[in-house]
């Protein structure tokens, strides 16, 4: 008879689907705080969140992008995905270039900063993140929003 996969392996086997927004605006790249009592908290990332049932990747960055900055947004175009395994789950990424309607305002309490690519290589991000980061960093065309 099979055996059924015990917790910790259905814990490993789900896959969040997550979008975020990399938003350059005057050589700057907005990048906001994980707060503590979260996965990955203290990390740097790009805004953004977990996609919901139904919605498109697009109409996820939107939504959160409304709810975390308090701003409306413009998705042009996914310039980086990545799947990563962390030990507790499995986090599907999805980066999309934005342009941003008003200033972000942190709604949540989070850390913001506008950073230079020379300071993003200083900012501890998840390890998700790192090619992009590289890319982005090095001024990859890959990285590229501009």
């Amino acid at each position: 008879m099979p055996r059924l996969p015990d917790e910790e392996e259905l814990r490993v086997a789900k896959t969040i689907v997550v979008t975020a927004a990399v938003i350059e605006r005057d050589g700057r790249f907005l990048v906001t705080r994980r707060q503590a009592g979260v996965h990955l908290e203290g990390y740097w990332e790009f805004p953004g969140g977990k996609r919901d049932t139904g919605e498109t990747l697009e109409a996820s960055l939107v939504r959160e992008l409304r709810e975390e900055l308090a701003v409306s947004a413009q998705v042009r175009g996914e310039i980086f995905s990545v799947t990563h395994a962390y030990p507790d789950r499995s986090v599907e990424l999805h980066f999309f270039c934005c342009d941003l309607t008003g200033d972000p305002a942190p709604q949540l309490g989070q850390e913001m900063r506008w950073v230079t690519r020379a300071e993003m290589k200083e900012l501890p991000f998840p390890p998700a993140d790192e090619e992009l980061i590289r890319n982005i960093v090095s001024g990859s065309a890959a990285s590229r929003c501009t």
